[in-house]
This record gives structure tokens, C-alpha cells and sequence, in this order.
């Protein structure tokens, strides 16, 4: 009897010709991916022996200090964005917006317009968030934007003016959904002591926290908040090279807006959450109501205007009556 294994015909899986054609083929692919990097590097080693500049890294971030393999998320920063009932569509869609821009941000249904503010704590609480963006619209015209820090404050209350949203202005910027923005503020929000205060608020609430689940470790836009008129305006731009060669060198960029854009008016801050001392009011703010009733005094009531005008020309035809003619009942 034959033994297992043994005085057999059949060849082995080392006898195979297709096997050995294959390790053949990685071996050959082995030795050319060593030649060029035996060749790069007598390239690199050419150029110091001349003295010339090396710019393997145009952009520095290997020597960037920001940029390291730690992947664990220490900045745990979470914004609950939402709005109130009533609001129009175009509220609804620059909400749905900053939401796009802000990876981290948690939603909400919307908040009931007889509940009271300080409850927003507690929704905040269930969705472990400790900031907070709220938009409440009123008489379905006017809206307001509440940024606060939960639970402890502080909480700052804005009126959103001049709102086009990236659908309504069509602008031809772009940017990768979930990458992280970089937050500009001008030199105003390093004077003013208000200021300060709103730019370590916005920070923490609409600067993605690194390696968040959710966002994307790449910078490809910016947002931009400045202090102009007695305002806060804010902008959206995407970070693009001028030309197609120019992708890493970081002076040849050019910015190209992408939306939303809108205008926010301070009110009042609050030391609380939702609620507590007024740090800040904002004297020069005058309400929607009051600039409507304002514009109604000046353009007067329709009906009262048209009796002064009636009265005007009785008075304008009596002043310009001919005076009578003594002479006429004599020859009459």
C-alpha cells in the first residue's frame, strides 16, 4: 500500500507555474519601487550637496503643531440648533443652512411659542449640548437669533436682518459637507470689550471641535464676522487656489462666497442662560415696531393728508381771487 503523501503523481503548490510567474512579479515590483526611491533620494541628497532649498512640504503642516495623529475627540462641543412655530420658509431654510455649515450641531422639533425660553436649558440637557442657537420669529416678519452658552451663560440676543440664503443668491462657491471652517473676526472684536465676549461665545458655537464623528479633517472654507455700522455681518466663502497649479501654496488662494449671508443686530447680553443681568444693551437698537410706527408718522394718515391738501387749495383759490369792480353795478 501507498503511504499519505507519499510516491505521489500529483505536484505541489511549489511546482505550480502560475504561483512562480506571480512571486516572480512582486519581486520585479519590489526592486523598481527601490530603484526610485534609491533615485529620489539621491536627488534630495544632490541638491543640499548645491545648497539648493528643498520644499517637500510647501504648505509646512508636517511642522504644523496643530496637526497630529491624536484621533480621540477632546473638545466635545455640541450646538442644538432650532427654531420657534411661525416661521416663515425663508427662516426655515437659513436655519437649515447653519446647520449644513455646523457638523456638530443637534436638532430639535420646533419650540412652542407659550413655553418660556428658560425651558431651552432643558431640552439642551436631554441632547447633551452646551450651546445653543434659537431662532424666534414674531408676526411672522421679524426674526431673532439667541446664542447661548448652556447651562451657565452667557446668552446673547440678536435681530437677523438682510437674510439670503445659499439657495436664494446662487453663488457659484462650494464646499465639502462636514469639513471644518475657519473662523475670521476683524479687528474690532479685539477692541471693544462686547465684542470679545461675542467672538469667545461664536467660537465655541460655530467652531467644529477636532476629530468630531461627524466632520471631515479638511479646511476648504471660511466664515467671517464683521463689525461694521453698529452690526455684525456675517459671510461665507470658500477657499479655492487661483489656478489649478497653485493647490499647495497657501499665498495663491482666492476666496469665492457660497452663502448664507445675513446681518445681525445686537440687542441685549445676558449673564444666564436665557436669562439673568444684562451685561450689554445696545442703545441705538430701535425695534421693527417702532421703526413701523415711526415710518406710518411720517407718512401721515391717507385720509387726514387729503383734507389738509383739500383745505391748501380752498385757501390757494381764496388768495388768488380777483378783488370786485366798483364801476360794474354802475352801468348795469
Amino acid at each position: 500500500m501507498k503511504k499519505m503523501g507519499q510516491d505521489s503523481d500529483e505536484s505541489g503548490p511549489e511546482d505550480n507555474p502560475v504561483v512562480d510567474a506571480v512571486e516572480l512579479d512582486i519581486a520585479a515590483a519590489k526592486v523598481v519601487q527601490q530603484e526610485l526611491i534609491e533615485a529620489e533620494d539621491a536627488e534630495l541628497a544632490e541638491a543640499d550637496e548645491n545648497g539648493e532649498v528643498v520644499k517637500a512640504d510647501p504648505s509646512l503642516l508636517a511642522d504644523a503643531a496643530y496637526i497630529q495623529k491624536d484621533t480621540r475627540w477632546r473638545n466635545k462641543q455640541r450646538t442644538l440648533c432650532f427654531c420657534s412655530r411661525g416661521v416663515t420658509s425663508q427662516f426655515r431654510h437659513l436655519l437649515e443652512d447653519l446647520k449644513h455649515i455646523l457638523p456638530h450641531h443637534k436638532t430639535e422639533p420646533k419650540f412652542e411659542k407659550r413655553q418660556k425660553l428658560h425651558e431651552i436649558n432643558e431640552v439642551c440637557e436631554l441632547k447633551s449640548c452646551n450651546n445653543a442657537v434659537f431662532f424666534e420669529s414674531r408676526r411672522g416678519k421679524d426674526l431673532y437669533m439667541w446664542v447661548a452658552r448652556v447651562p451657565s451663560g452667557p446668552s446673547m440676543k440678536f435681530q437677523v436682518l438682510n437674510i439670503h440664503t445659499t439657495k436664494e443668491v446662487r453663488l457659484a462657491g462650494n464646499c465639502l459637507l462636514g469639513s471644518r471652517p475657519i473662523l475670521h473676526f476683524d479687528k474690532h472684536f479685539d477692541e471693544l470689550s462686547f465684542l470679545k465676549l461675542t467672538k469667545a461665545l461664536f467660537i465655541q458655537v460655530f467652531g467644529t471641535p477636532r476629530n468630531h464623528p461627524k466632520s471631515k479633517p479638511f479646511h476648504d472654507h471660511v466664515i467671517t464676522f464683521y463689525w461694521l455700522d453698529k452690526k455684525i455681518w456675517f459671510r461665507h466663502y470658500q477657499i479655492q487656489p487661483e489656478t489649478p497649479t497653485d493647490r499647495d501654496d497657501p499665498e495663491k488662494q482666492a476666496l469665492t462666497e457660497i452663502g448664507p449671508r445675513f446681518v445681525l443686530d445686537p440687542i441685549r447680553f445676558l449673564a444666564g442662560s436665557f436669562s439673568g443681568q444684562t451685561l450689554y444693551s445696545n442703545s441705538h437698537y430701535m425695534s421693527p415696531t417702532a421703526l413701523r410706527v415711526q415710518a406710518k408718522k411720517l407718512l401721515g394718515n391717507p385720509y387726514k393728508r387729503r383734507l389738509e391738501n383739500k383745505a391748501e387749495r380752498k385757501a390757494k383759490i381764496l388768495a388768488n381771487r380777483e378783488a370786485e369792480d366798483p364801476t360794474e353795478e354802475a352801468f348795469a
